[in-house]
């Protein structure tokens, strides 16, 4: 009887997380960065099972961290049975080819973290394309870390000069491919330019945000569509534009990729046919996780990478989300200790300085909080938009 084969079944692989604390990067930011790169682990199917931290006035040129460090990580990864280690930032080529050497296993870095989540999303030819031209890019310079057995023939007569040129014509092809997608992408850009100069007889409203903070749950509640969502990090890498109608006035909806902390500049080059979408756009809503412990910072990288692009002088409505999220730690009335956000109810932050921004409004997208207000505020803008560039259209009137 001839036994039918098992199924093979995927373990994920375990991960260390490691992170490094500087003048410019205090311990409290250090600590809340690994928190998110957990949840990038998480997302790309590893197990985060420790974080390791060390205080450094700057990275090691040669390892990024120190040389006790290595062999605490490489102790711990041995016992444990880890076969990842992942940097939260991008190591240089020598960096990830040194630590590599030294640990004996698998080294990601921040950047190649993300490439990898962005692979395993894209799920049109378009975001494939953008991808895998980033991952090119990223993977040129490091090309030389995928020819490191080569090392232990080095003492063999012949075997050094095979070696340097099999290497040379791998750079070769990989720049052929950098090329070749140029093209493509240069040519999808067209396309979309043209696509996008057929609708401009309508506003265009885009939605902006950092990732994972609802952006694609309030496109589907308010353009009544079905744009994939899901609490994970960059659930959507594809431009979805719907058209949207509130009372009688029309409008282009644009849901994009999400912003990130030190998103990879090849990203950015490679999604620029997405990003246009943004540039383009004639109001920005301004998606916020309010229950997020670092909702500000992520404001503030969105706002920064707005500013890169070339949109950070926008109308833009700002939306905090998920407040049937927001929890707080009120303070005993003994505790003399500085008051922090932590500390406020979503009622007295309401009263910071997030009450003195024009159009702010606060929702919850999932439990449809609020949700006519926000609609309000974005008929009340568009129209101003639309009746500026159309004076003479009764359609408003």
């Amino acid at each position: 009887m001839i036994e039918k084969p098992s199924k093979l079944v995927y373990v994920p692989e375990k991960a260390i997380l490691v992170g490094l604390i500087t003048r410019f990067q205090t311990e409290i930011h250090m600590r809340e960065y690994l928190d998110e790169l957990a949840f990038l682990a998480e997302t790309a199917g590893l197990i985060p099972v420790k974080s390791f931290t060390q205080k450094m006035d700057k990275p090691d040129p040669r390892t990024f961290i120190g040389s006790g460090k290595m062999i605490e990580i490489g102790e711990y990864a041995k016992a444990n049975e880890v076969q990842v280690v992942i940097f939260d930032d991008e190591l240089s080529p020598s960096q990830l080819r040194n630590t590599e050497k030294e640990l004996g296993i698998k080294v990601v870095d921040r950047t190649g973290l993300i490439l990898d989540i962005f692979a395993q999303r894209a799920r049109t030819s378009h975001a494939r394309t953008q991808v895998e031209l980033a991952q090119y890019q990223y993977l040129l310079p490091r090309l030389t870390r995928m020819w490191t057995h080569l090392e232990r023939q080095k003492g063999g007569i012949g075997m050094r000069g095979p070696g340097e040129s099999q290497l040379e014509s791998d750079q070769r092809i990989i720049r052929d491919k950098i090329a070749k997608l140029k093209e493509q992408l240069k040519a999808i850009d067209r396309q979309m330019a043209t696509q996008r100069l057929g609708r401009n007889d309508m506003v265009r409203v885009s939605l902006v945000g950092y990732t994972n903070v609802g952006k694609s749950t309030l496109m589907n509640l308010i353009s009544k569509s079905e744009v994939f969502a899901e609490n994970k990090l960059f659930a959507t890498l594809d431009t979805t534009v719907r058209k949207v109608v509130i009372d009688n006035l029309p409008f282009l909806l644009t849901d994009t990729v999400g912003f990130i902390r030190k998103l990879p500049t090849q990203l950015i080059e490679s999604f620029k046919s997405t990003l246009d979408e943004v540039r383009e756009a004639d109001l920005l809503i301004h998606v916020i996780d309010i229950s997020h412990p670092q909702f500000e910072d992520q404001m503030n990288v969105v706002k920064q990478t707005l500013v890169d692009i070339g949109s950070g002088d926008k109308p833009t409505i700002t939306v905090f989300n998920k407040i049937d999220s927001f929890t707080y730690s009120p303070k005993h009335p003994d505790d003399l200790t500085p008051t922090t956000k932590e500390n406020l109810s979503l009622e007295e932050l309401k009263q910071t300085w997030m009450a003195k921004a024009e159009d702010t409004v606060f929702i919850s997208a999932v439990k449809k909080q609020n949700i006519e207000e926000f609609k309000k505020m974005v008929y009340d803008r568009v129209k101003s938009i639309h009746t500026k560039r159309y004076p003479h259209d009764k359609l408003l009137y």
